[in-house]
């Protein structure tokens, strides 16, 4: 199906969208809709024939967890009822501990990458088969950007699509501006991952920005595109015209003036990309193929390469060890993340480091904006109160919880300063919670009660 050219739709700019000339579709967070009262937007880009894709965010299908069916299920729903013509997600873990691992559930708040094992690819493989299973429709899904890299990776990014494409015939969302990413953060070429890509699978392409700070590239989605991912872009459209492509924008939002010009200059790079003909993944020189206008059936699934003599071979459906071995090795990384552990071997503590501080910003950022009365009470110290927070206090619960926690611990000693703003936010959290706090069994949350039964009276 071709797709034509997109924007992702958020609230803040959703006129802005609505306003743009030839917009053939958009791209929704699914998490972020309820399939029964979609945006009155939406709607009238639905109306107008625009198409909308469901992005998933938080399946974690390169977690060591079967994919929940509950996850799956809303996944679906938001399928049928936006009329998608299919759904995207990525090939990263969110979360880990739990039963595998006989320990909390951790929570990251963010996209993570996954060891690119044979035996990591095993459990992907089987994760994406489930959710294809589930699904109403053709599944797509992204490659990251990252900031670590995991020792003893045997694939190449380019190698470990293509490997994913042939065991599952799953599509692929490429992310140019993620490529790139990955060549700052990790050295990795994305012309040679883009000549190891199974381009017939594209079904759609991403383009965002970002900024590099201390030698680390951030991929913000609010920046304005910079021209070396223009250039993966166009590099992509030398070997492939890809059925869709799409501007990602999160925060930050520019004028609606300046997202057109965004467009219009993706839009130009496809052209000019287009003039220098095409050609097909393989070695330099090789002759290509015509570019393709859109994308033909997904693959079948390709039966495995012959190992060499005493190479194991891995099983088709892995087997709960192998399950086990990634699930420590993810929590092992992920605790070091978001509680404070020691770096795992093999790691490197100071890109951890810029790692957990990165998560801990986008967590105060994500509460920030659902419950913003938490910035507007703590003013200037609402950042380094909730930092101070995070730090040792993971994730466990998503991120409106985590609002009310931080104000449960807030009250428990005694902050904000003011008495006014203190009873404010009491009551903030009293409507929030009803009239018992959460059964936590610690002494902060006895604490909170006290001081709330003191405003109440």
């Amino acid at each position: 199906m071709e797709l034509g050219t997109g924007i992702g739709w958020r609230p803040e700019i959703a006129e802005a969208v609505e306003g743009l000339p030839e917009l053939d579709w958009v791209e929704v967070v699914a998490e972020n809709i309820c399939p029964g009262h979609l945006p009155d937007s939406l709607a009238r880009l639905r109306a107008r024939g625009v198409r909308i894709v469901p992005h998933g965010v938080s399946l974690g299908l390169g977690g060591a967890e079967r994919p929940s069916p509950e996850r799956l299920s809303a996944l679906a729903e938001r399928a049928e009822a936006l009329g998608a013509p299919l759904v995207s997600e990525h090939i990263a873990f969110v979360r880990a501990g739990g039963p595998l691992t006989a320990s909390p559930s951790l929570e990251a708040g963010h996209l993570l990458p996954v060891p690119r094992t044979r035996e990591a690819l095993a459990v992907l493989c089987e994760n994406v088969r489930i959710a294809q299973e589930s699904l109403p429709v053709p599944l797509a899904l992204e490659n990251i950007a990252a900031l670590v890299s995991w020792p003893g990776d045997e694939l190449t990014e380019g190698r470990f699509l293509a490997e994913l494409v042939e065991r599952t015939g799953v599509r692929l969302l490429i992310d140019v501006a993620n490529l790139h990413t990955n060549r700052v953060n990790r050295g990795e070429d994305p012309v040679a991952a883009l000549d190891e890509l199974p381009t017939e699978a594209i079904a759609y392409v991403h383009v965002a920005g970002g900024v590099e700070r201390d030698g680390v590239w951030h991929d913000t989605h609010a920046h304005p595109v910079p021209r070396q991912v223009l250039d993966v872009l166009a590099e992509l459209r030398r070997r492939v015209a890809p059925p869709g492509v799409l501007l990602e924008r999160d925060d930050a939002f520019p004028p609606p003036g300046e997202l057109a010009a965004e467009l219009e200059a993706i839009t130009a790079t496809l052209r000019g990309a287009a003039g220098g003909g095409s050609r097909s993944p393989g070695p330099a020189g090789t002759p290509g193929a015509p570019p393709a206008a859109a994308v033909p059936p997904a693959p079948e699934p390709a039966a495995e390469p012959p190992a060499a003599p005493g190479t194991p071979v891995p099983a088709a459906e892995p087997a709960d060890r192998a399950r086990e071995r990634l699930a420590i090795a993810q929590t092992a990384l992920l605790s070091a993340l978001v509680a404070g552990t020691p770096a795992p071997e093999g790691f490197d503590p100071a890109r951890l480091r810029v790692q957990a501080r990165a998560l801990a910003a986008k967590r105060a950022d994500v509460v920030a904006r659902i419950a913003p009365e938490l910035p507007e009470l703590l003013g200037g110290t609402y950042r380094p109160a909730f930092l101070a927070y995070a730090k040792g206090r993971p994730l466990r619960g998503g991120y409106r919880r985590d609002a009310l926690a931080f104000a449960e611990h807030l009250l428990a000693r005694g902050r904000p300063e003011d008495p006014r703003h203190r009873r404010q936010l009491a009551l903030w959290w009293r409507d929030r919670t009803g009239p018992r706090p959460p059964r936590r069994g610690t002494r902060l949350v006895r604490a909170a009660r006290t001081r709330l039964a003191g405003v109440g009276r």
